[in-house]
């Protein structure tokens, strides 16, 4: 996909279209790329088989996931060809970081982040990893030209780990997919999640919120992309996640939800669930973790909640109250149409990709 005469980048994401970070992070915005005149190779690290076993909650085979950094390793060989090279959070996972610093010698690279993938090494499961390599994606982003980082969290590491470049780029919508819900009165209200099925375990705190509500008000709990009937009480609904359906599924809530637990790894989030509720001019109610009490400017787009008793509270307003529901949900959609768009984070990464400190000469 590359023309000769063009700046053309590398870009290595994690994962596939299927996988949501990489093509939040890296997928979306190819077009707009394209659009400019700059050509790009796309070389995710895993792969959709990769995926699917892992969706399905089965095990990758040794040979398959071998084979993914077999051929990273052989795409890095044809780096050089490239103007700029894009890393979504670190080379190989779970090996030490010597390819990252022998890039930097050659070439040099950008490097993006949206989850807190550094908690893997230095609070992960695997004890050897956290012994051997505590400090791994910290020696990536300080040997990185750029970072781009998802949140205020992410952000704060990065620059704590000595980066030279920091940026932060929120995770985005394309405005174009989402249109403004229409707030009614009306008997039977939806309350909505949308989610993967790693992050569904989020919801099992709010188990009793909801057993607190179902029995005061008559309620929808829809959740997108959730295949089995989590144990909440009273009329639950689960919907497959499609790329192509999800905006319109987010039309059938009248209120988006975001728990967190307030840990570590959660406060690298980066609220693009409440991004895509806003997106659709839905108030929203979230834990104040992470990015979340960014976005939520509590009272005016939304509700911040913590407590069960807050959380209550909260949901209890926006269905009592569709004037707040809709005064709400256009104060959101303000926000993501100023701050939390494609064309914006585009805009940003071009003219990086055009400031002369970022253009590195071939013999450095």
């Amino acid at each position: 996909m590359t023309e000769p005469g063009k700046k053309k980048i590398l870009f290595l994401p994690k994962y596939p279209r299927k996988g949501a970070s990489s093509r939040l992070r890296t997928y979306q915005f190819l077009p707009l790329w394209s659009a400019q005149g700059v050509g790009y190779t796309v070389c995710p690290f895993f792969t959709d088989t990769y995926l699917n076993a892992i969706y399905a909650n089965k095990k990758p085979s040794y040979l398959h996931v071998l084979g993914c950094y077999w051929r990273r390793l052989i795409i890095l060989l044809s780096a050089g060809k490239y103007d700029l090279i894009c890393i979504e959070k670190e080379l190989f996972p779970y090996l030490p970081a010597f390819p990252e610093w022998m890039l930097s010698r050659l070439k040099g690279y950008w490097v993006d982040y949206d989850d807190a993938v550094f908690h893997n090494y230095d609070r992960g499961k695997y004890s050897l990893v956290s012994r051997l390599m505590p400090k791994k994606i910290d020696r990536v982003m300080q040997w990185a030209d750029l970072v781009t980082a998802g949140s205020a969290y992410l952000m704060q590491r990065a620059e704590a780990a000595g980066a030279k470049q920091v940026v932060q780029l929120p995770t985005v919508i394309d405005p174009k997919r989402y249109q403004k819900k229409v707030h009614e009165q009306k008997a039977t209200l939806t309350i909505g999640w949308i989610g993967s099925p790693s992050t569904r375990k989020y919801l099992n705190a709010l188990v009793p919120v909801w057993e607190r509500l179902h029995r005061k008000f008559d309620l929808v709990l829809l959740l997108i992309n959730e295949k089995s009937k989590p144990p909440f009480p009273g009329n639950v609904q689960t919907i497959p996640w499609t790329e192509a359906g999800e905006a319109a599924a987010l039309l059938r809530l009248d209120v988006g939800i975001m728990p967190l637990p307030d840990d570590p790894w959660e406060r690298g989030k980066c609220a693009y669930k409440l991004i895509q509720y806003m997106a659709c001019g839905l108030p929203v109610v979230a834990s104040p973790v992470g990015m979340n009490a960014e976005v939520v400017r509590h009272g005016v787009n939304g509700f911040l909640a913590q407590s069960e008793d807050e959380w209550v509270d909260a949901l209890s307003l926006l269905i009592h109250d569709c004037g707040l529901r809709k005064a709400m949900g256009e104060k959101g959609y303000q926000v993501v149409r100023e701050r939390y768009t494609l064309q914006h984070n585009f805009s940003v990464m071009h003219r990086l990709l055009h400031t002369p400190e970022n253009q590195k000469p071939e013999n450095a």
